[in-house]
């Protein structure tokens, strides 16, 4: 039996294996293929070889720390894209293992490469004062303006991730009693998330007379669908605008996943419970949700009232002669 070469396992692993057995999501396969694209290029460098003639022993454990040390030094790239092109490579190399066993000492020893560990920060989030002035920002009497504050509206009050906004279209948007939103989340997850009332009626000038249900939300001046780089854009872009009002959010990088966090810390400031927040943002598991408790001053500032101060005298420190003259003597 011969031995199938690395074109041939890569290709059924994005055929087969991603999109066949485990219908990975567009995102995902997108994901996978820009590592490889990557580490392709970096192997074929190494080796001195085109892409067509690598083998699998020219991707050895070696050479895959050198391209993890390529990634973070000569792109720039963070510990935690690091592991993400890490992630996409065990994928691979599991498969392998088990398409041609022959290779397993091979996979093996990739698949022992660990993550790397880094700082896990405290999130950023607005405050009441400043997501009144990012609402401020936008100017209401241009179309574009009306479009960037319905849209940062429904960003902080419903807290959807950056893809779930830009892909809303105007049949998700449920008005009347029991005004909400639908959207498919990540993981292929559907949710909905109820509208305040101020919101909905919003909405409801925003939509107007389009019938079209497949027509995007928010759509750009050419009416297709918004990029999640000009989401980011018009975030940066009232952010600066909102900072001559409001100076302290010169100082914060608001990105919409920011407005994210600020939805949550929101609904943890009104006593909200952690279960009903992490259905809200539609995260995988209650566990999601401390990193917002832990970024909570308030109730830590809570926790610190309500301790008592201990009743230790302060006394002020007296010397005596003896140290005194000593000290004179220097």
């Amino acid at each position: 039996m011969t031995a199938m070469t690395f074109p041939a396992l890569l290709q059924r692993f994005f055929t087969d294996r991603l999109c066949t057995q485990m219908e990975a999501s567009r995102h995902t396969v997108a994901s996978y293929r820009d590592t490889f694209r990557l580490l392709i290029r970096f192997a074929g460098a190494q080796c001195g070889k085109p892409p067509t003639k690598l083998e699998i022993e020219d991707l050895d454990a070696e050479l895959i720390a050198d391209f993890l040390v390529h990634v973070e030094t000569a792109r720039g790239n963070a510990a935690r894209s690091r592991n993400t092109r890490l992630a996409a490579i065990r994928s691979f190399f599991r498969y392998v293992a088990m398409s041609d066993p022959a290779w397993l000492l091979h996979c093996q020893r990739i698949l022992a490469m660990p993550s790397k560990r880094y700082v896990k920060r405290t999130v950023t989030f607005l405050d009441a004062r400043e997501i009144a002035a990012l609402l401020a920002g936008p100017d209401r009497t241009t179309w574009p303006g009306r479009r960037d504050h319905a849209l940062l509206l429904v960003a902080l009050q419903t807290g959807l991730r950056a893809s779930e906004l830009v892909g809303l279209r105007c049949g998700d948007v449920v008005l009347g009693t029991g005004a909400h939103i639908r959207c498919t989340g990540k993981g292929r997850k559907e949710r909905c998330t109820p509208l305040r009332r101020d919101t909905a009626k919003l909405l409801q000038v925003w939509i107007g007379d389009r019938r079209d249900s497949a027509e995007p939300l928010f759509p750009s001046i050419r009416g297709d669908r918004l990029s999640r780089d000009a989401l980011e854009h018009l975030v940066r872009k009232h952010c600066l605008t909102a900072s001559r009002a409001c100076p302290s959010l010169a100082a914060k990088r608001v990105t919409p996943h920011t407005l994210r966090h600020s939805t949550a810390m929101e609904l943890l400031h009104h006593g909200v419970d952690q279960a009903v927040i992490a259905l809200w943002l539609g995260h995988e598991s209650v566990e999601t949700t401390q990193i917002y408790i832990h970024a909570d001053m308030r109730m830590k500032e809570k926790a610190l009232a309500r301790v008592a101060a201990p009743a230790t005298s302060t006394n002020r420190f007296r010397p005596d002669d003896q140290l005194l003259a000593f000290l004179e003597r220097l």
